[in-house]
């Protein structure tokens, strides 16, 4: 009796032991732990017999194989990470959305974290992450500290920088040029009569950019000073009414806004007509990222538009690639983007 107890895999107490061990399964299946590792490695190499007393044994015993064990002997983890400022952005959890849906179907699993928007916590966090030994990594735009560049470029892993385009990636970007949106909701305003402009611009770096090219394109045009409502929180309906007020007191008396998101927009457009004034005939509002709120409220959204599911698609893609080996591909996918006529502007 207390042999056949003895060869019983035993449950770890809490706080004893590490669980359920390889060598216990292998007891319960009347096979060696060695059996057990090459049936989880690679199944075609145990009968059909024995591979069945060992999934009924992992079965009773709970058993979860160390997949770190398993990385360390096939060079391969199958986790990628990924990094985004955001979980609640909409912008972010579209693009990862469509990359994980593509990455699963490659067997591959996805470790997420939120970064916000500092390069100092984005650089701990690829520390930690690649202390995990993954296969490849998912960062959301192209600006990194020092730091984190050297250690991307040290792992020599597949890296993908998304929702922006530079010449010189740590490996391949995948996105548009938020200079160019800028620029081209200037030239948008221009074209379309208006002669006075305001900015707003949540607090990330992308979003000033575009702030400031609209800017600088615009002055192109009409030489002087831009009112401006700089926010550095998130974009929100409340900071959108805020910053309204904000231009109001700068000065400006009506014309085309252009703001950093589509959230914002509809914040000004709320806030402008609260305060009496009509939308788009005083107050035009230009947004960001064609949300699915856009064309839906009233008036409608004028908003630029990408693609952000594309954009993770296409991150997967190439990442797959990269992992099967082939590195001909192009470092450099620029997606682009369209400016949608509304009736907010």
């Amino acid at each position: 009796m207390g042999e056949e107890q003895e060869k019983k895999p035993r449950a770890s107490r809490k706080g004893q032991g590490r669980g359920v061990t390889m060598e216990a399964v292998g007891r319960l299946a009347g096979v060696s732990q060695v059996t057990v590792s090459r049936a989880l490695s690679d199944p075609s190499k145990v009968s059909p017999a024995t591979l069945a007393k060992i999934k009924e044994a992992i079965a009773q015993t709970g058993f979860v194989p160390n997949a770190l064990a398993g990385a360390l002997a096939t060079s391969k983890s199958m986790l990628i990470s990924a990094l985004v400022p955001s979980i609640t952005n909409i912008v972010y959890s579209s693009m990862v959305k469509a990359f994980s849906e593509e990455m699963r179907e490659e067997g591959y699993q996805i470790l997420l974290s939120e970064t916000g928007f500092g390069p100092e916590d984005e650089e701990k966090l690829i520390s930690a992450h690649l202390s995990r030994r993954p296969d490849a990594m998912f960062l959301t735009g192209i600006h990194h500290s020092a730091q984190a560049r050297r250690m991307l470029l040290g792992a020599e892993i597949p890296v993908a920088e998304v929702w922006d385009i530079t010449d010189s990636p740590i490996d391949f970007c995948v996105g548009f040029s938020h200079v160019e949106t800028g620029r081209a909701v200037a030239e948008f305003a221009w074209n379309a009569g208006y002669r006075t402009v305001g900015t707003v611009s949540a607090g990330d770096e992308r979003a000033r950019r575009r702030s400031e090219a609209f800017v600088q394109e615009w002055q192109k045009h009409v030489p002087g000073d831009v009112p401006r409502a700089l926010f550095d929180a998130q974009a929100s309906l409340a900071n959108g009414r805020a910053a309204l007020r904000q231009l109001l007191e700068q000065g400006f008396t009506g014309g085309l806004i252009q703001c950093s998101s589509d959230l914002l927009a509809h914040g000004v457009m709320v806030e402008a007509q609260a305060q009496g004034f009509d939308v788009p005939g005083q107050i035009a509002v230009v947004g960001f990222g064609d949300q699915e709120f856009a064309s839906s409220v009233e008036p409608g959204i004028t908003t630029v538009r990408v693609d952000m599911a594309a954009f993770g698609r296409a991150a997967a893609q190439s990442m797959l690639a990269r992992l099967r080996g082939d590195k001909d591909g192009s470092s450099v996918i620029d997606l682009g983007f369209e400016v949608v006529r509304r009736g907010s502007a």
